[in-house]
């Protein structure tokens, strides 16, 4: 799992969040730059209007050039408490007549040329006189020049240079505080990923996986537990779902071995015994022939017992291929009551067969359909009391036939009515196993579900049970 999903997951996460931050923070540089050096020109172009105030007092006439210089150096003094800049003011034909920077007084009354400007700017490499921030760190010097206007004639020129070291410590700082924020964040964010991810995904799946594997060694009772609202939760619900079926088939398998081998077991224990004690001489010859036909009874109970064993395995299976045709219904009906002519006399049973027409077509398989009728007769038969009554009814109701068997016998308990049709299953326990194998019902069940038909059962209010199965009509 760790070297599958989860660290995919984490690589693609990290990735994710690490490209995120990283465009984020070159967005951020990017615009703080052109901030900062916005800012800077707005600045340094405000304080310039103080340099200006002065220059035009001595243009006036009204300052000499010591108190411009004076003036200008406290102008600075003061201006330097947020920007280190040097400034110089020149007259219209480049003559320099007043420093900000005691250093540069010889330049005062002399025409500057770029040697001159290189000495200001302490002998770096270039001057740029442009505000083009894109190039500024391969400059050492960011030189600003604002023209001076007075009524409306060009006076000069106040340039104020500042280094490009400090502008570059400034702004690396501000780049220093971005990227290591954005570094934090994602040392940060996958940490949290990752527990999350652990909590949320891994964890639970990983519960799930060693569930499986139990179940896959036969802990078949084994579940999940998940307390989640997402898919997650879901998941764990549909596993435990499938191990509940899981479960259940192999409950089922478990008994469905136990059932068929008592089934088998019984008969074949019977028939040993009888035919042990006629080879040992116990049983006298005079009763042979009668133990015989027991024996004979056995054989042809052993021999149904397996017939619907295959039969309901083919059905379950998905074997069983219906030849539909068109049958008269109640013509089946009554060739089987006829079948069970003899079980009638001997339980002197009251049968009433009663159809709405003679004849009633519907579609389905002829032998499977027959199959029906006389397993839910014979049930009916052999549950119903002696000198008891039986009632088989037919009629056509919304292009359906509706077949129901009745019988006054014992009604089914509530707690039975979901097992009836279960494999094996007998709800009178007090019978002999002889009388059924158990497996009857759910034959009749599997036929009729093939047919797209279905069946139902009920108590009655006056007493008895009654079975009611539908079938397609044929006009």
């Amino acid at each position: 799992m760790r070297k599958g999903i989860f660290s995919k997951m984490i690589a693609a996460y990290t990735g994710i969040i690490a490209i995120s931050f990283v465009i984020t923070s070159a967005v951020l540089s990017f615009w703080f730059q052109n901030f900062y050096f916005s800012q800077k020109r707005s600045q340094i172009t405000t304080e310039a209007k103080y340099v200006q105030a002065v220059a035009f007092q001595y243009i006036e006439g009204n300052m000499s050039v010591q108190r411009v210089n004076q003036t200008l150096k406290e102008v600075m003094a003061y201006i330097n408490t947020d920007i280190k800049a040097d400034i110089v003011v020149m007259d219209m034909y480049g003559y320099v007549y007043a420093v900000s920077n005691p250093k540069y007084d010889y330049l005062v009354g002399t025409q500057v040329n770029t040697k001159d400007l290189n000495e200001i700017s302490k002998n770096q490499e270039a001057i740029e006189k442009t505000v083009d921030h894109s190039d500024v760190f391969k400059k050492a010097v960011r030189l600003y020049e604002i023209p001076m206007v007075y009524n409306n004639s060009f006076e000069g020129v106040i340039m104020i240079a500042t280094p490009a070291a400090d502008v570059k410590h400034s702004v690396n700082r501000v780049y220093q505080i971005i990227w290591i924020s954005a570094i934090l964040a994602i040392i940060c964010a996958c940490i949290i990923i990752y527990y999350f991810s652990q909590r949320i995904i891994i964890s639970p799946l990983k519960k799930i996986n060693d569930v499986a594997r139990k179940i896959a060694k036969g802990e078949v009772e084994k579940r999940v537990t998940i307390e989640s609202n997402d898919e997650i939760g879901e998941l764990g619900e549909s596993f435990n779902f499938m191990a509940d079926a899981i479960e259940k088939a192999e409950n089922n398998r478990r008994e469905f071995i136990s059932n068929v081998s008592h089934e088998i077991r019984s008969p074949i224990t019977s028939i040993k015994g009888f035919i042990g004690g006629m080879l040992d001489g116990v049983i006298p010859r005079e009763k042979e022939k009668y133990y015989l036909s027991l024996t004979y009874d056995e054989i042809n109970r052993l021999t149904r017992l397996v017939n619907d064993l295959l039969d309901l395995s083919s059905i379950e299976a998905g074997h069983l291929k219906l030849n539909l045709s068109k049958i008269n219904i109640n013509e089946m009906i009554r060739f089987t009551v006829i079948k069970f002519e003899t079980k009638i006399k001997e339980k002197n049973l009251k049968v009433d067969v009663c159809f709405d027409n003679n004849e009633l077509y519907v579609m389905a398989d002829k032998d499977r359909m027959s199959q029906v009728v006389t397993n839910l007769i014979d049930n009916a038969v052999k549950y119903v009391y002696n000198d008891g009554e039986i009632k088989i009814s037919t009629k056509e109701k919304y292009n359906k036939a509706y077949i129901s068997i009745y019988n006054n016998g014992p009604q089914i308990p509530e707690g039975d009515f979901n097992h009836i049709w279960d494999r094996f299953y007998k709800s009178d326990k007090a019978r002999t196993t002889k009388m059924s194998t158990g497996l009857g019902l759910p034959i009749v069940r599997s036929i009729l579900t093939e047919h797209g038909q279905d069946i139902n059962v009920e108590n009655k209010k006056e007493g008895g049970v009654q079975f009611t199965f539908t079938l397609k009509i044929v006009k």
